[in-house]
């Protein structure tokens, strides 16, 4: 029979110090994303099959590539988020770690690729 006190029963499922704030930068990402989403899929759409030249000259003007910007710069914040909050709740150990460093490595990498396209398109 094993007596456990609280403060052993509690140990390592402690506070992370950091899930109020987590929580509200993935509401207020959620929250910019509902209206960006729309925006972007009306804007993407109406050049979508169009030609080259076209979709160029339509993505110069700032509208467009400003919505573009924004959601892929918002989207791959909250996919960092989330991501992580995956890993946080799945994987436990050194591994834990390494995969948040590479999935915080990917997103930022893959958000800056995504931005450096679109305004190498609109300027």
């Amino acid at each position: 029979m094993a007596f456990l006190t609280d403060r052993k029963r509690a140990e390592g499922l402690g506070s992370a110090k950091t899930g109020t704030d987590h929580h509200w930068h993935m509401m207020v990402t959620s929250v910019a994303l509902v209206g960006l989403i729309p925006l972007f899929i009306f804007t993407f759409g109406a050049v979508l099959g169009s030609p080259y030249e076209e979709v160029i000259a339509y993505y110069q003007r700032p509208f467009p590539a400003i919505i573009a910007a924004l959601t892929m710069l918002v989207g791959f914040v909250h996919f960092r988020k989330g991501v992580q909050t995956l890993i946080e709740d799945y994987v436990h150990g050194f591994a834990r770690k390494a995969l948040i460093i590479a999935m915080i490595c990917l997103s930022y990498s893959a958000a800056a690729i995504a931005i450096f396209a679109i305004v190498r398109i609109a300027l």
